[in-house]
């Protein structure tokens, strides 16, 4: 039994002191650290840092709102302007039958989602995560007690539609579909989503939708999964869905999202969730938002430099064997380095330490954690598919994109990094 055993299995070890951190920031850690002992700059692959800024009027936006005083509290669901101006875009945009009521500004839409998941299911309910899943998600499952369970992917990261109705059991309540994917840059379309919210309906599964990069699709259109319950009456509606400012409009720093919900019940729950935990939004960031919202192609524009990212960059990967296809949404790709025969944690390990370029392992996007009666992890599996799977991010500076692919090439074609 390994240290982080034995210390998860100890009565007094609380839930939140079991769960292990995230791969993501170990990751970032490691770079810091190369970047004090070298006093130089790594190529940083492993996070989505975009390379382009957030609008102007939203800095405006942003300094004018705390300048002027208007940084009072607002409700714990957020400015009313804001959720109007998102019903409206949800409606228009997303093709949603909603209200502002049913829409909830959230400080990023990472604290959203974990809000959503304490608001929709109780301690001991299961939710069926991807088996490559983004490291965030499994943390927010295991926070609110809840049980993970992993379904199946197919060659090409999709989710495999023959094995997901099976994939679930008793006590399965969720499901988080996440499109277009990280850390695949997979993009579902309408027919595959139908599936998904038939198998849903049948096993009577709540769904939450991640669409944090739902404006970073590069082939065919995203669509979004509560357009499909429209005619479905608001109480028998399943979908819970997610969205961001940190990608479309490149706010990562100023952590703002938005959750939409299906119902009033599910408005009444997340509610007090938010109440106890946030209070309110933060308001001049809420401003910022409102702005950005109102910027013309905004989103079409980064959208359109992502791309032009991965178009320069990834097509050498598909060439060495160690990417399938470009990704045809989101900002990532997910390398596998199975045909060389490395290892991705000692080919990271050693990309970084000896050629100042950091992406992420797969292993943290692949754990299988053990879970004991009070929902407290007390060990790590992991999926024998990640061995070789690594991670990075192609929406940063173009050059610096194309350079660290090089040395990625190089180092794997030297048979390590």
């Amino acid at each position: 039994m390994s240290t982080f055993e034995v210390s998860a299995a100890h009565p007094a070890v609380s839930r939140a002191a079991s769960i292990p951190p995230s791969c993501l920031h170990d990751v970032f850690r490691s770079a810091e650290a190369w970047e004090r002992a070298n006093h130089r700059a790594a190529i940083r692959l492993h996070v989505g840092e975009p390379a382009f800024g957030p609008p102007a009027e939203a800095i405006e936006a942003l300094g004018a709102a705390a300048r002027e005083g208007r940084a009072a509290y607002t409700s714990a669901e957020g400015m009313v302007e804001l959720r109007e101006a998102l019903a409206g875009k949800l409606a228009t945009e997303n093709g949603h039958d909603t209200r502002p009521d049913r829409v909830f500004v959230s400080p990023g839409s990472c604290q959203g989602l974990a809000a959503l998941m304490q608001s929709v299911a109780n301690p001991g309910d299961e939710i069926l995560l991807p088996e490559i899943h983004w490291p965030i998600h499994l943390q927010q499952a295991l926070l609110a007690g809840l049980r993970p369970r992993f379904y199946p992917l197919d060659r090409d990261f999709r989710p495999d539609l023959d094995s997901l109705a099976e994939a679930g059991g008793e006590d399965t309540r969720l499901i988080l579909v996440n499109t277009p994917s990280n850390p695949a840059g997979v993009v579902l379309d309408e027919p595959f989503l139908r599936a998904v919210l038939d198998i849903a309906r049948r096993r009577r599964w709540r769904i939450v939708s991640d669409e944090a990069y739902e404006h970073f699709v590069f082939e065919g259109e995203h669509v979004s999964m509560a357009s499909l319950e429209r005619d479905v009456p608001e109480e028998e509606r399943l979908v819970h869905s997610a969205f961001s400012f940190s990608k479309s409009y490149a706010m990562t720093g100023y952590r703002l999202g938005y959750i939409a919900v299906p119902n009033r019940s599910a408005a009444d729950a997340l509610r007090v969730v938010q109440e106890a935990s946030i209070v309110s939004p933060p308001t001049p960031v809420q401003h910022a938002g409102l702005a950005a919202l109102g910027v013309p192609g905004a989103a079409a524009r980064n959208r359109d430099a992502v791309r032009a990212n991965r178009d320069r960059a990834l097509p050498s990967l598909v060439a060495a064997g160690l990417l399938g296809r470009v990704p045809p949404g989101g900002w990532y790709a997910l390398l596998d380095l199975a045909s060389t025969g490395l290892d991705a944690d000692v080919f990271a390990a050693e990309l970084l330490a000896e050629h100042g370029t950091a992406v992420a392992p797969g292993r943290g996007f692949a754990l299988r954690p053990i879970i004991d009666a009070n929902c407290r992890v007390t060990g790590l599996g992991q999926s024998p598919r990640s061995h070789g799977l690594l991670r990075i991010a192609f929406c940063g500076d173009g050059d610096l994109l194309a350079a660290g692919v090089e040395r990625l090439l190089a180092a794997a074609h030297g048979g390590r990094a």
